[in-house]
């Protein structure tokens, strides 16, 4: 006979040393939460930080107005462009035709 059970929590273990055991637990006493409340607390704060962190484009204020001066007063497109974009209209009239 098999037991199905639903996957509402999944378990984390970590090896950490002595002292940092009991800093962990001092730190936890001071804000009233058990030790797994705070250590659960600060690693997803910490993930939080993190993606925002990577996944956050923060450019200076040079950059930020060249890239809005691109944007605005895009350049001309380049022989090589050009020739994508060439290619590009082709590759779809090839693949319209084949699925029509």
């Amino acid at each position: 006979m098999s037991v199905t059970r639903s996957a509402k929590f999944a378990r984390l273990e970590a090896r950490i040393s002595p002292d940092l055991k009991r800093r962990l637990e001092y730190a936890a006493s001071l804000r009233g939460s058990t030790l797994t409340d705070f250590v659960v607390q600060s690693a997803q704060e910490a993930a939080t930080r993190t993606i925002r962190e990577n996944e956050t484009l923060v450019l200076s204020e040079r950059a930020r107005a060249a890239f809005a001066e691109l944007l605005i007063n895009p350049p001309a497109p380049n022989q090589k462009a050009m020739a994508a974009a060439k290619f590009y209209k082709e590759q779809m009239r090839r693949t319209r035709r084949r699925s029509a």
